[in-house]
């Protein structure tokens, strides 16, 4: 129940419907328990055909409550009897019974009504906050967990969250004042009787505990696998291309299918677990009304100190209590198991972020100097990928970076923008340090164009609105013509309101890296980082993307990694590295001239 208090700022907004859902739910089990007690009238009715006298009773004290009110209620039975006759009274306290039970069914589907409003309330503002919690969480927490496991928190766990919420409320609200108002009634019944179910109680509660002890650690095992199958369907599906390439859909059928049998083996024990809940609540409810039988039976045959009418009421009343049992039975095992969904979703919504923000953060709008690189270290895990790394980036300067693949190129594009923190040193724009700069003020002054053309199932429009999301259509199409992509978007049936797919799947890879490149320029950013931008190209589509970087880089600052050489003879300084060190750098001509690494890697592409 700990997960309840941390959860509690999601069910605040909702409060109003928490207290109308505690009303009506106040008002079933009061009527549910008043419905039973208007059994002993009738059957008074039924039973004691010859009609006896009673006398108008006066009330003495507190402590002969109980006594007063069944004898006026005899009272008033013989007096309604001596007026209209039989019956008259039964269909009088039928009418009552339908009335109450009318109520009881109008209440409850009141507290139900409101408690919907909670639940699919609070599901919507966690999925809200944990969609929220994940786009801005740092990259590396997506190294260490899957994207399917991700979605199975906001998704599946969530819902599983959701259902418990209701059980929670029968449980605090609706089945024990239920079970609270059925004992007062029946203390007020037969004391001696109440004692006797009271006796039971405790043996219940015992054994239904017994089942429900592992049910947690269960459920547990089953979000964790249930969260493995989707991990695996997802990056069945993103990589189908080289799946069907391979001929591997066996191995990955193989993998799926180890991960749902798992799944099915672990949900069939957590099912069977739960199930035995209410077999054995309603077996054990039996237990009690049969034992009261007997024993009521004794009281009502041989010792003759309990009322035939009032016996038939109190049974009633037992069996007022079994009910909501059940019920409680039923939504402790929800519970366990929504206690295990709730640690889940609370590992993404609690997650300290990596990189904080400082609360004094600078606000900085334009670029207006240089970018200096000073003595910076930086690992991913163990290994250092850079070491006491420095460069200057003046503005309006190109720097490329250069070598071989694991030398920390791509790293650097990752501190600058901030997605990593450096373990040591500083990196500074105009002077101030990224880390007391806010990271909104870092992203909008750098444009990122990766290997890897990042596109969204939607219009080409849409995808490139990332830019800028106010930008007009005219400034859209110029971005396209900077692009070097309106040429062949121009082309398409709805123009720049085409839909290109999943990840852009109906453009080619030379296409969809233009569209992406329109989006950079759209954006106008002071700063431009290309990481590898052509090099999954072929050589047609690398030329047309190169003019497209060229005409994105003038007048701009730019920082470019690449392995294709060609794409950077141009670059002011050209910076060679190796094992996260700088081991060259000068323009072209001074690094052909030094006939050192750089000479080396122009000789293997021959582009001298």
């Amino acid at each position: 129940m700990e997960y309840i208090k941390k959860l509690w700022r999601f069910i605040i907004p909702y409060k109003t419907h928490v207290y109308l859902n505690i009303f009506f739910n106040i008002l079933y089990a009061l009527s549910a328990s008043l419905m039973f007690v208007a059994l002993v009238p009738v059957f008074n009715t039924i039973f004691k055909k010859d009609l006896i006298e009673y006398k108008e009773p006066v009330y003495t004290s507190l402590f002969e409550l109980n006594t007063f009110l069944q004898d006026y209620q005899n009272f008033y039975i013989y007096q309604k009897i001596k007026e209209d006759g039989h019956y008259a009274v039964l269909l009088f306290f039928i009418g009552i019974i339908i009335a109450l039970a009318l109520l009881k069914s109008v209440f409850g589907y009141l507290g139900l009504y409101f408690a919907t409003y909670l639940r699919n309330g609070v599901l919507v503002d966690i999925r809200k906050e944990m969609f929220n919690k994940l786009v801005h969480t740092e990259l590396s927490y997506f190294s260490e967990k899957t994207k399917g496991d991700s979605i199975s928190r906001v998704t599946t766990d969530s819902t599983l969250l959701k259902n418990t919420f209701l059980s929670l409320l029968e449980i605090i609200v609706k089945e024990p004042l239920t079970i609270i108002f059925s004992l007062i009634l029946m203390l007020a019944g037969s004391p001696s009787l109440t004692v006797f179910v009271f006796v039971f109680v405790p043996v219940v509660g015992f054994l239904i505990s017994l089942v429900g002890k592992s049910l947690k650690k269960k459920s547990t095992r089953v979000q964790v696998e249930s969260a493995n199958t989707l991990a695996i369907l997802e990056e069945s599906l993103y990589g189908l291309k080289a799946i069907k390439s391979y001929n591997s859909e066996e191995t990955f059928y193989n993998k799926y299918q180890a991960s749902i049998n798992k799944f099915y083996k672990l949900s069939n024990k957590l099912m069977n677990r739960n199930n035995l809940a209410s077999p054995m609540t309603e077996f054990l409810g039996i237990l009690v009304i049969g034992s009261l039988l007997l024993y009521g039976g004794r009281l009502v045959f041989i010792d003759k100190t309990l009322d035939a009418s009032v016996f038939v009421g109190f049974l009633g009343l037992a069996y007022n209590i079994i009910t909501p049992a059940k019920a409680i039975a039923k939504a402790s095992f929800n519970i366990k198991k929504g206690n295990a969904a709730a640690e889940r979703i609370l590992e993404v919504i609690d997650r300290d972020d990596v990189i904080k923000e400082k609360v004094d953060a600078i606000e900085k709008q334009s670029f207006d100097h240089i970018i200096s690189i000073n003595n910076i270290s930086f690992k991913y895990e163990d290994d250092y990928v850079l070491k006491d790394f420095s460069i200057e980036i003046p503005k309006g300067k190109t720097i490329a970076l250069v070598g071989q693949s694991g030398s920390g190129k791509s790293t650097i594009a990752n501190l600058l923008t901030r997605f990593y923190d450096i373990n040591s040193g500083d990196i500074k724009i105009d002077g101030i340090d990224i880390r007391d700069l806010k990271k909104s003020s870092i992203r909008n002054l750098t444009g990122l164009v990766t290997q890897d053309s990042i596109l969204f199932n939607d219009t080409i429009k849409n995808n490139i609105l990332l830019g800028n999301e106010n930008a007009t259509d005219a400034k859209i199409i110029n971005a396209l013509k900077i692009a070097n992509a309106w040429e062949f978007v121009n082309e398409l049936p709805d123009n720049i309101y085409t839909s290109i797919g999943d990840g852009g799947g109906k453009l080619s890879g030379g296409q969809q890296q233009r569209i992406s490149i329109a989006r950079a320029v759209l954006k106008n950013a002071p700063i431009m980082i290309l990481d590898e931008a052509t090099s999954a190209l072929d050589t047609e589509s690398e030329r047309a993307v190169q003019v497209a970087l060229e005409n994105m880089m003038r007048n701009r600052t730019s920082i470019v990694i690449a392995h294709r050489l060609s794409t950077i003879k141009n670059a002011d300084v050209i910076i060679v590295m190796k094992k996260g060190r700088i081991v060259e750098q000068g323009n072209h001509e001074e690094l052909l001239a030094k006939h050192g690494i750089y000479k080396k890697l122009v000789d293997m592409q021959s582009i001298a």
